[in-house]
């Protein structure tokens, strides 16, 4: 038996979102939620196109805890269509809006890219809709286990088969 941990959560406000051309998506997405007030939301859907596309990778064979080692750091100049992008924003241990992204870009060619977004500029348009989440008790911070930047929920939690 594996246990869970939980957080159950009430839906806020919704936003719908659009970044022009040469605005950065992950600072704009955070200063838009900090904006708002907001200490946790989700990105429900995006559409668009980005260039200067900034994401990591795991090497093969990589192990626990990561580390920057065992990632790899691609710079795609583009422009690729958005197929996906997908995330949260939450505060911090220090109490400071943080998110973490991924995302996928379709070149000319068809062949997809993507995983942990550093950074995209939106190229022609990107348009995102955003749901902020009333919770209590989450915050991201520094796992020393995996390596990575992860959510910590409170203790609540519930064993499954």
């Amino acid at each position: 038996m594996e246990k869970l941990w939980y957080q159950e959560c009430t839906t806020g406000r919704r936003f719908i979102i659009k970044i022009n051309p040469g605005n950065k998506i992950t600072t704009v997405l955070v200063d838009f939620a900090s904006s708002q007030g907001l200490q946790f939301a989700s990105l429900v859907s995006a559409v668009g196109s980005v260039r200067n596309m900034e994401f990591t990778g795991i090497h093969a064979g990589a192990h626990l805890p990561m580390t920057e080692a065992r990632t790899k750091t691609n710079r795609i100049e583009g422009p690729l269509e958005l197929m996906a992008l997908k995330g949260n924003i939450a505060l911090n241990a220090e109490k400071q809006l943080v998110g973490q992204f991924y995302i996928l870009g379709a070149k000319s060619n068809g062949d997809v890219v993507g995983g942990r977004l550093v950074e995209a500029e939106v190229f022609t348009t990107c348009e995102i809709v955003l749901a902020e989440y009333m919770v209590q008790g989450i915050e991201f911070y520094h796992s020393t286990t995996s390596g990575v930047d992860t959510i910590y929920i409170e203790e609540q939690s519930v064993t499954t088969k």
